[in-house]
């Protein structure tokens, strides 16, 4: 990990202090750390927050993880922000890596690093929210874990600007040592405010911050015992190719406008969606035992989209042959000319029909302005950081799998985390939770699978596996909750008592606004639930088995 110069014996004897004061006393003690603190960690606030207050507002966030914002009122704190590393980089402009960090009156002595999301460039609120859009499950803040969050070493018009892919460092601390750095500096102003280092540690993201949470793993082994890593974009790279591969695949589809342009939203409406999640339901529902509009046998579900061809005109109940195949291309993952695998293909699950797919893969813009995020996010992601040397204003449909697929290879050695070797990481106890939905339209869970299966034979086959790291498969979410999904669940408080009490996961018990009043297990990969009898609501009426 990178170091930083060790707070000086005043900041340890303001620690004394911070451990009693209450009130102004607090107030006071909290902006002290900015005059105690080493100029390496350029501070720009420190001030205590009364209990009661709510989070504030932050357009930029959240565009791309789907993370739930906290609407808890938080409790009293110390919230401290700053920089480090200033300064200029590519073209002239100015980089630092920021955080914001919150230090809790009621300190429970654990530490929370709270992934981002997309391309970061945007500080979040520091609460350690559970990153599932469903989540009712308490911040790790208000249960007294010190929080921080970080910008990932650049700083964006939102998390969608991947401008800073034109620099090297850039590239470098938002890959991962950015994570480095900030956990360092995060212990350190820990260590002053409470006079004593964390007791247990943990990282907790979804999506790009998923991504983090497996890539504090892999590459800072020793500095976590906990990783909850939601949807992650393990494999960032080649889910950035699919995103290209998925947008040719539905525009060759698409009805064009009077200028001949393509209207991507149009290539399948909503009707023709729900019809495909109408037919898979209506093949694969009842494998669980129940049909209940939920696919718990997500092994055994199996649908040809070529069974809703129209055998004549294009009507509400079929689908035109240009539709089926752009289906089949787009489920069957992204190859290269001669037909090998680029990406994995995707999950047949009525979660497709879903809001949160059509955003990421069609959007819906009556016009050939397209608003899907693979179509607009995916040109910046792929020309500015994935391919080398980057390319300002990438035409999506013009990117050739052959020759392109190549450029992405230096990003990837930095950015995905496929790595299977976490010695280590579980030689001290670490302990990994993973969960992906279904129905994500942007990381396919065919992939996490895969990679899944090849962890479990570099670490001594799936029971060896189990006994450090669990993979959640949650039916019918799309990307970090919503979907006609069961997505409010806990995994913070799953992995605290796996960690610190041995109790591994043997299932996520699971609700959601989707099925009012069910409760549902998820299950460890490849276990899936299965309905035993009783009543359907009820979490107990279902077991975890083999497919």
């Amino acid at each position: 990990m990178a170091s930083y110069p060790r707070l000086a014996g005043t900041v340890l004897g303001v620690a004394g202090l911070l451990l009693q004061a209450t009130g102004a006393a607090a107030q006071q003690a909290c902006a002290d750390l900015l005059a105690a603190a080493p100029q390496a960690l350029h501070l720009s606030r420190a001030e205590a927050v009364p209990a009661g207050t709510l989070p504030a507002e932050n357009p930029a966030r959240a565009a791309l993880t789907g993370a739930a914002r906290a609407r808890s009122a938080l409790p009293a704190h110390c919230v401290v922000e700053g920089e480090l590393n200033p300064r200029q980089g590519a073209e002239g402009v100015r980089y630092a890596t920021r955080f914001q960090l919150r230090l809790p009156e009621a300190w429970n002595g654990r530490f929370l690093f709270q992934g981002g999301g997309g391309m970061d460039g945007v500080v979040n609120e520091a609460v350690g929210a559970t990153p599932v859009s469903g989540s009712t499950a308490a911040p790790a803040l208000n249960r007294g874990y010190a929080v921080v969050s970080t910008d990932s070493g650049h700083q964006g018009r939102d998390n969608s600007d991947a401008s800073f892919g034109l620099d090297q460092q850039a590239r470098l601390d938002y890959a991962y040592a950015a994570i480095g750095t900030v956990n360092d500096a995060a212990r350190q102003l820990i260590q002053a405010r409470y006079g004593r280092a964390p007791e247990r540690s943990y990282f907790m993201g979804c999506s790009n911050g998923g991504r983090a949470a497996l890539m504090a793993a892999q590459r800072y082994p020793t500095a976590f015992d906990g990783i909850v890593a939601g949807n992650p974009g393990f494999r960032l790279s080649r889910a950035a190719l699919a995103q290209a591969w998925d947008t040719q695949a539905l525009v060759a589809a698409a009805p064009r406008d009077d200028a001949g342009r393509p209207i991507l939203a149009a290539a399948l409406s909503p009707a023709d969606m729900k019809l495909v999640a109408e037919k898979v339901l209506a093949t694969c529902d009842a494998a669980d035992g129940l049909a209940d509009g939920s696919v718990d046998a997500m092994a055994a579900c199996r649908f040809a989209p070529a069974t809703l061809r129209c055998t004549g005109e294009k009507t509400a109940d079929c689908l035109s042959a240009a539709q089926v195949t752009a289906l089949e291309r787009v489920f069957g993952g992204a190859k290269d000319s001669a037909g090998r695998a680029l990406y994995a293909g995707w999950s047949w699950d009525p979660g497709i029909a879903a809001p949160g797919w059509r955003a990421w893969k069609l959007g819906t813009s009556p016009t050939a302005q397209s608003n899907a995020r693979n179509a607009v996010l995916a040109p910046a992601s792929l020309g500015y950081y994935f391919l080398t040397p980057p390319v300002r204003n990438l035409d999506l449909l013009r990117f050739d799998f052959d020759r392109d697929t190549p450029r992405l290879a230096q990003t990837a050695a930095i950015n995905d985390t496929t790595a299977t070797l976490f010695s280590s990481f579980t030689a001290r106890g670490g302990r990994m939770l993973v969960f992906h939905g279904n129905a994500d339209p942007v990381f396919s869970p065919e992939d996490l699978r895969q990679w899944w299966q090849e962890l479990a034979a570099d670490n001594g086959g799936p029971a060896k596996l189990a006994e450090w790291a669990r993979l959640f498969i949650v039916p019918g979410m799309t990307h970090c909750g919503g979907g006609p999904a069961l997505d409010d669940f806990d995994p913070l408080t799953a992995i605290e008592g796996w960690v610190e009490r041995g109790e591994a996961p043997q299932r996520l018990v699971a609700r959601g606004a989707s099925f009012p009043g069910r409760a549902r297990p998820i299950c460890p990969a490849p276990l899936e639930a299965r309905y035993k009898g009783g009543d359907p609501q009820q979490e107990s009426s279902f077991s975890c088995e083999q497919p």
